[in-house]
């Protein structure tokens, strides 16, 4: 089953994300985003970078993996970060693993249970997930409340974005198109790294922001930030709640305080418990949601599904929940838990079409080796700042 211009086979889910991108656009009451599909969203960062259909390896630079387990499971470990390969002997408990090796890693991850080694590697801080997992988080979660804000129907929202790579600011992209005003924070010393690896992405979902930078280091610098907040209609972050608590931004207090903050909290696998402090990624977060296991349920092999797929499911979920929570106007802090809204758009998904989805997982799995799906590019509407050109104006000391 082709892409609706033929090129390529269909990606499964694009048709949910879709019907929610129709949600979106009339409860935003937006052309803009009336004018998007589905397809385009979950498809065009793989279709700009000429990605490839991979299988058992992720598309585009193959960071992620699946490979099998002594128990017969399969363990699927994301390594874009330098530091996690460091990690790699403690996950192994072997010191030897050439961790620069991808034939060593799949020989060492065949000498362990799937089990453990997911354990041990949330424990270390490391994105992996196993196949055969169920989510032990909701899909959106409401974690707090606080006062409601009476606004006027003129009012533009201000969104704050602190989020990186595409799920958090794919949402921020999504509210501009809605109307608001979106100042993407980043770290000077550690901006957004698809600005630098993937800047056709990178322009596409940050259009029209203003960009700003912040020391985190900084006490001053910090104080700019929370009361840029407190102006805030919206705050988009994907930190860990301990990390966020580092940086001296409590964001329970700050909804508890702040009347009609919505405040969207992406995470890999849940916003509360511990789950809270597992790490997770777009492709292994789409594994922990069940679509390799659903591939191989539909064609007899396993492998990944779309590219990083969990992340434009849950920048879509993310600005439609965080848009009715606006619209509300009560306070409200919002977990986003990019594995459980994979299972919960696969769950829906089977419910809608099942005999549709399984011929599109069919087609996929059908597709190792071919080109990744095409789509056509969108054309930019809004200027891409400049790393840190209005700093000035929104974080003035």
């Amino acid at each position: 089953m082709p892409t609706e211009d033929g090129l390529g086979p269909a990606i499964p889910l694009a048709r949910w994300a879709d019907r929610h991108l129709r949600l979106l656009a009339e409860e935003t009451g937006s052309p803009r985003i009336a004018a998007l599909s589905g397809e385009t969203i979950v498809g065009e960062r793989g279709s700009n970078g000429d990605y490839t259909i991979n299988g058992r390896i992720s598309a585009g630079l193959g960071g992620s993996r699946l490979m099998p387990t002594r128990d017969g499971g399969w363990f699927a470990l994301t390594l874009i970060r330098a530091e996690d390969r460091e990690l790699l002997p403690a996950l192994f408990l072997d010191d030897s693993v050439d961790i620069h090796s991808p034939e060593a890693i799949a020989e060492a991850v065949a000498r362990h249970d799937c089990a453990d080694l997911v354990m041990r590697g949330r424990l270390l801080g490391l994105p992996v997930a196993s196949a055969d997992e169920a989510p032990v988080s909701q899909p959106v979660e409401v974690l707090i409340e606080g006062p409601r804000r009476e606004r006027s129907p003129d009012n533009v929202p201000l969104v704050v974005d602190l989020s990186a790579i595409w799920a958090g600011p794919l949402i921020g992209h999504l509210l501009w198109l809605a109307g608001a005003e979106v100042v993407k924070i980043e770290s000077r010393n550690r901006p957004d790294l698809i600005r630098r690896d993937d800047p056709a992405t990178f322009d596409l979902i940050n259009q029209g922001k203003a960009s700003a930078l912040i020391d985190m280091a900084s006490e001053t610098e910090k104080a700019t930030l929370i009361a840029l907040i407190r102006r805030a209609d919206f705050v988009i972050e994907s930190s860990r709640v301990r990390a966020l608590k580092q940086l001296g931004i409590d964001a329970e207090a700050l909804v508890k305080e702040v009347p009609g903050l919505v405040w969207l909290s992406v995470t890999g696998h849940g916003a509360s418990g511990e789950a809270a402090g597992w790490t997770g990624i777009g492709n292994d977060c789409a594994v922990a949601g069940g679509l390799a296991r659903a591939l191989a349920d539909a064609s007899g092999t396993i492998g990944y599904v779309g590219d990083a797929i969990a992340d434009p499911l849950t920048g879509i979920t993310g600005a439609l929940e965080g848009w009715r929570a606006y619209q509300s106007g009560a306070a409200r802090r919002i977990g986003l838990a990019m594995s459980a809204i994979t299972a919960q758009a696969l769950a829906e998904e089977r419910a809608h079409d099942p005999a549709r989805l399984h011929g599109e997982l069919l087609g996929w799995a059908q597709a190792v080796g071919q080109p990744f799906p095409k789509v056509p590019r969108r054309a930019l509407e809004g200027e891409v700042r400049a790393l840190g050109a209005d700093t000035a104006e929104w974080l003035a000391c």
